[in-house]
């Protein structure tokens, strides 16, 4: 039994009707669908839920020690991200996921234990910069875009979604959520 067949198989009939107008039948009744383009982007999707869980579970452990107030679990599945970058209250970097390597073009290694503002440059402009440093002592999540620059010296516009992480009612770190922007 062919992949394709397997799939269309596992359809319910209102799925499988869906389908069926892509479904071209030739003469030896064959189909012509390339089955292997469901296969990828299930994939993809995949990969993605893992890595977010990956992404969750190093966080949580993190958490768990600094006995934190708001729910990681919640912040990065509430939020869309291609990197993270968790500070302490001095913003020096702790830990990044892969997307920050993948973003960046930096290794975690070269990271840790920077500022973020290593990511700033001749383009970043210093009037996002002070509006940062402002909303990061009002201790309150918030967004900002800037632009930062990668390994290679290319610039990307980047959106920051900043979360205080408290316990005691005291900040102790900061989780900087990115994506790359248009």
């Amino acid at each position: 039994m062919k992949s394709l067949d397997l799939f269309l198989n596992s359809l319910c009939f209102e799925k499988y009707q869906e389908f069926k107008g892509y479904l071209k039948e030739e003469e030896n009744h064959s189909i012509n669908l390339l089955s292997f383009d469901f296969h990828v982007q299930n994939l993809s999707a995949i990969l993605k839920k893992k890595s977010i869980q990956n992404d969750i579970q190093a966080l949580e452990h993190i958490a768990k020690k600094e006995a934190w107030i708001k729910s990681i679990e919640s912040i990065l599945t509430k939020n869309p991200f291609e990197a993270l970058i968790l500070t302490d209250i001095n913003r020096s970097i702790l830990w990044v996921n892969d997307g920050f390597t993948k973003m960046t073009g930096y290794p975690r290694s070269y990271a840790l234990q920077k500022a973020p503002q290593f990511l700033q440059g001749r383009k970043t402009s210093e009037e996002t910069r002070k509006r940062i440093r402002e909303k990061l002592q009002r201790n309150k999540p918030f967004k900002e875009v800037i632009i930062n620059h990668r390994k290679d010296n290319t610039t990307y516009k980047c959106e920051l979604h900043i979360f205080p992480l408290m316990n005691n009612n005291k900040t102790t770190h900061f989780l900087a959520l990115e994506k790359q922007i248009a």
